[in-house]
């Protein structure tokens, strides 16, 4: 009678998954490296394989779990191991958290919810490759009613047009706004050119009287507010 065949061993990585996502349940996120969060997130789209090593490279390449998620989909799939698919569902994670944060001031009046406001605005901004300009419409109780993004721009400049935002903001019925735009290179320090632009987008408003309560310029650690910088 032949011998039975030796059963096969278990890839290195069985059971490593289940152990991942133990710590995360016991423990919680806080316990976790960004690596490993990240293995949490690519285990749903590639359910057959050791992902750490390709979590590692992307954390490493672009410099950690936010800026991988914040990353465009091309640049995304230029990492050898990600495939569109897994481009996709990072996407779809990053808009899920962008999402969360943008409801947790939405309708809130900004005064009481600043600091959800701020961390909403690292959270849609901070880890952008390309200058954005964003607009907070807010009503006559400082409650914010819509954020739109009104420029796109270049790896250091997005054009802004004075004229849309009061043109926005009046079908907003926007009584003030807070004027937002990132700084890709990470420094939130305001440049000339965005003190003149904020300048120029008050006196637009002005004979509309809708108020510019402060220009936001987010950078990838902190956040320059040109009412604190006395700017405005």
């Amino acid at each position: 009678m032949a011998e039975p065949a030796d059963t096969p061993a278990p890839p290195h990585h069985a059971g490593h998954r289940d152990r991942l996502r133990t710590r995360f349940r016991e423990a919680g996120a806080d316990a976790l490296a960004d690596y490993e969060l990240l293995e949490l997130i690519l285990f749903r789209t590639i359910p057959r394989r050791d992902v750490k090593p390709l979590a590692k490279e992307l954390i490493a390449r672009f410099g950690g779990l936010a800026e991988v998620l914040g990353a465009d989909i091309e640049r995304l799939c230029e990492t050898p191991g990600v495939k569109e698919a897994v481009a996709l569902d990072l996407k779809i994670f990053q808009a899920a958290a962008r999402r969360i944060a943008r409801d947790r001031v939405m309708h809130q009046p900004v005064i009481s919810s600043w600091s959800a406001l701020l961390d909403y605005c690292r959270t849609a901004m901070a880890d952008e490759a390309k200058e954005q300009f964003r607009v907070l419409f807010l009503d006559k109780k400082n409650r914010l009613m819509a954020d739109e993004i009104l420029g796109h721009g270049t790896i250091d400049h997005a054009p802004v047009y004075p004229r849309e935002i009061a043109h926005r903001a009046l079908k907003h019925g926007a009584t003030a706004i807070i004027l937002l735009h990132n700084h890709p290179s990470g420094d939130p320090t305001p440049s000339r050119a965005d003190i003149e632009m904020t300048k120029a987008v008050a006196e637009a408003l002005k004979p509309l009287g809708v108020v510019v309560h402060d220009h936001l310029v987010i950078g990838r650690e902190r956040v320059a507010s040109f009412k604190s910088l006395e700017l405005l």
